[in-house]
C-alpha cells in the first residue's frame, strides 16, 4: 500500500502525540503513593511507547527515502 508525504508526515505527527500523552501517563502513575498497584499499566504504557517508537521511526525512514532492511534469514 502506497502512502502519500502527507500521510505518513500527519502519522508521524500523531504518534509524537500520543506519545507524548503516554509518557505523561507513566509518569503519572509513577508518582502516585502506591506506584506498585499501577505496575500492569505502567508496564502497558512502555510496551505502548516501544511499539509506536518503533512505528514512527519506520515511518521516519519511509519519508527519508531509506530501503527496508531485511532479516538474514529464518
Amino acid at each position: 500500500m502506497e502512502f502519500s508525504r502527507e500521510e505518513l508526515a500527519e502519522a508521524r505527527r500523531q504518534i509524537g502525540s500520543i506519545l507524548h500523552k503516554l509518557r505523561e501517563t507513566i509518569r503519572t502513575f509513577e508518582a502516585k503513593e502506591e506506584p506498585q498497584r499501577y505496575k500492569s499499566q505502567i508496564t502497558l504504557a512502555r510496551r505502548r511507547v516501544e511499539a509506536f517508537t518503533i512505528a514512527r521511526e519506520l515511518i521516519e525512514r519511509e519519508l527519508r527515502g531509506v530501503p527496508e532492511e531485511r532479516g538474514g534469514g529464518a
